[in-house]
């Protein structure tokens, strides 16, 4: 039954097609599209650095990559990014710093849709940015789920008391 459950969780977390979470209108998708810029990559490029300035969304088109971070002086690996995975939605759609490290493994390549053009197509077409923000929310749940199924991270649950109430 437990399984069961987490099973129906994970689906209800599951990414969203690439073509679904980017749809808007034609003169949107125009801009995108004429702005995207491919990036090739060798096994051990450093893609981007942690606490860089981000320069746009990535969408991995082949290759395996490697997110690494390091908080509280602990170097921990946050796990692969593989062919069809949006990359930094959190950089996108927060501060505009990279929240990691990604590295390739392998010989690949990205797509990089620029920041400049995201932020003009957010103008043009705000549901866009929900979406993106909807897929970030879909994101960090897989994540949680991954560490409670590992048990890698314990879930700390606080009572009222801890709440103030």
């Amino acid at each position: 039954m437990q399984s069961q459950a987490r099973s129906g969780r994970m689906q209800a977390v599951a990414p969203h097609p690439l073509a679904e979470l980017l749809e808007c209108p034609p003169a949107t998708g125009n801009l995108l599209n004429g702005s995207t810029v491919s990036i090739d990559f060798v096994a051990g490029d450093v893609v981007f650095s942690q606490s860089e300035i981000c320069r746009g969304l990535y969408v991995v088109i082949s290759g395996r990559l490697l997110r690494k971070t390091e908080r509280m002086h602990a170097h921990l690996l946050l796990g692969p990014a593989r062919t069809g995975d949006l990359v930094e939605l959190a950089a996108v759609l927060g501060d505009g710093c990279h929240t990691y490290t990604l590295t390739a493994q392998t010989p690949g390549s990205a797509l990089l849709l620029p920041l400049d053009a995201l932020t003009l197509a957010f103008q043009q077409y705000p549901p866009l940015r929900m979406h993106l923000l909807e897929e970030l929310a879909r994101e960090v749940s897989r994540a949680y789920n991954a560490c409670c199924m590992t048990r890698t991270t314990k879930a700390r649950r606080r009572g009222p008391e801890a709440l103030g109430a």
